[in-house]
């Protein structure tokens, strides 16, 4: 007896009748697709697919299955019967994948050779929550056609086409990233992609995106003002290689809470100008190889930048050979340890204010202007070095240096010997 008077058994027996009812009036599509979204977290769907009786009490068919749970890709190889491996053998654990519904799933994970293969349907599985290294080194692909993404519950999708340098047509414009964290080299090595639509990502939730489009290289634009990046804490290396692209608008870029930006513009050879006022790099540690390489680059803005808790500064602004001026007079190196190549090979640069550079933790500022050839004058008066301290070459190739203010006698004999 419970305290409304009604026995266990009628209230057991009402809470079945209950049960039945719900289960008798599951038929419309839409209901259906709302106890999916609540079975969502509790990884009902496994039960679902496998148990017949379960499935039947729900009314839900393969094909409902399918409609709610899979992914579909449709994949063009970029000849017939070529080699196609999407998975690993350790890795398949991780991944259910069917090619064109065949029973043995190919032998589970690829195509043989000798096949007469030109197109290829993937269904991915519904427990799969990772989509990671799903098709890295995929080289033989040369299309990719995303034509169903309604899962809502893939957390990460790092590497994901990783090194697949054939790939010229990739469409995932039904991708579904609300609940992405890590991104990580995901287009890395796309040598071939020209184009990427990228404009329905959600990044909310992103913390990782370093590597992201390393060695796209024949990129010609990438328009990533949707990004939301208030979480990412890792962009070292984000557009290294991205040879082509000319233009790069990154004004939205919310970079609070990043601590790496090493090499993320690096090899960005055609950039003509790129404008980072809106970068807060409070929390940057590693500014290695920044801009090295940024051949074409005539303008460029950082002199907002808060570098306050950064500790390396190599090679930062190597091979910028185009830029005339640079001004970093607000810097703050109080923390540098390595400052070696850091203006090397940037001949057209006419003045440097260093006026507030101290270098009191620096241990290495080898070959820190080499072949700035058209500089005139330094003050380097608030540097400092000791017997440890790696100066070795800073002024080889400051052939148009006539005048240097030294605070350390190191440093001036560093320059008569140049």
């Amino acid at each position: 007896m419970n305290p409304n008077g009604e026995s266990n058994g009628n209230k057991e027996n009402k809470n079945q009748s209950k049960s039945s009812n719900i289960f008798s009036n599951l038929k419309s599509k839409y209901i259906l697709k709302k106890i999916f979204e609540n079975l969502t977290g509790k990884n009902f769907f496994k039960i679902i697919k496998y148990n017949k009786l379960l499935k039947d009490k729900l009314e839900i068919s393969n094909k409902d299955y399918k409609e709610y749970c899979d992914i579909e890709i449709d994949i063009i190889p970029k000849g017939t019967g070529e080699f196609i491996n999407f998975i690993n053998k350790e890795e398949e654990k991780y991944y259910h994948i069917y090619f064109n519904d065949d029973k043995n799933e190919t032998k589970r994970n690829y195509i043989q050779n000798g096949e007469e293969i030109k197109k290829i349907k993937v269904i991915i599985d519904y427990q799969v929550r990772s989509l990671c290294k799903l098709f890295s080194c995929c080289d033989c692909c040369e299309s990719m056609n995303f034509i169903k993404f309604n899962r809502k519950d893939i957390i990460n999708m790092s590497y994901m086409f990783y090194n697949c340098y054939s790939l010229k047509v990739l469409n995932i414009s039904l991708f579904n990233t609300n609940n992405v964290t890590d991104m990580s080299y995901m287009f890395g090595g796309c040598s071939s992609l020209k184009e990427l639509n990228l404009s329905n990502f959600i990044t909310n939730k992103v913390i990782d995106i370093n590597h992201m489009f390393y060695n796209c290289s024949q990129l010609n634009e990438l328009n990533i003002s949707n990004f939301n990046t208030g979480n990412i804490t890792n962009m070292n290396n984000l557009f290294n290689y991205c040879s082509s692209l000319k233009i790069l608008r990154l004004f939205n870029f919310n970079t609070t809470n990043v601590s790496d930006m090493s090499y993320i513009f690096s090899n960005c050879s055609s950039l003509n100008e790129l404008d980072l006022s809106n970068f807060n790099t409070s929390k940057v540690k590693n500014m290695t190889h920044m801009f090295s390489y940024c051949s074409s680059l005539k303008g460029l803005t950082i002199s907002n930048f808060n570098t306050k808790n950064v500790n390396n500064m190599t090679c930062m602004f190597y091979d910028c050979s185009s830029l005339t001026e640079l001004n970093i007079s607000e810097f703050d190196t109080n923390n540098i340890i390595n400052m070696s190549f850091m203006f090397c090979n940037c001949p057209s640069l006419l003045e440097l204010n260093l006026s507030n550079f101290y270098t009191n933790n620096v241990n290495n500022m080898s070959y820190m202007f080499c072949n700035c050839s058209s500089l005139k004058e330094l003050n380097l008066s608030n540097f400092t070095a000791n017997n440890e301290t790696l100066i070795n070459q800073m002024f080889l190739k400051c052939s148009s240096l006539k005048r240097i203010t030294c605070f350390n006698n190191y440093i001036n004999q560093e320059f008569e010997n140049k």
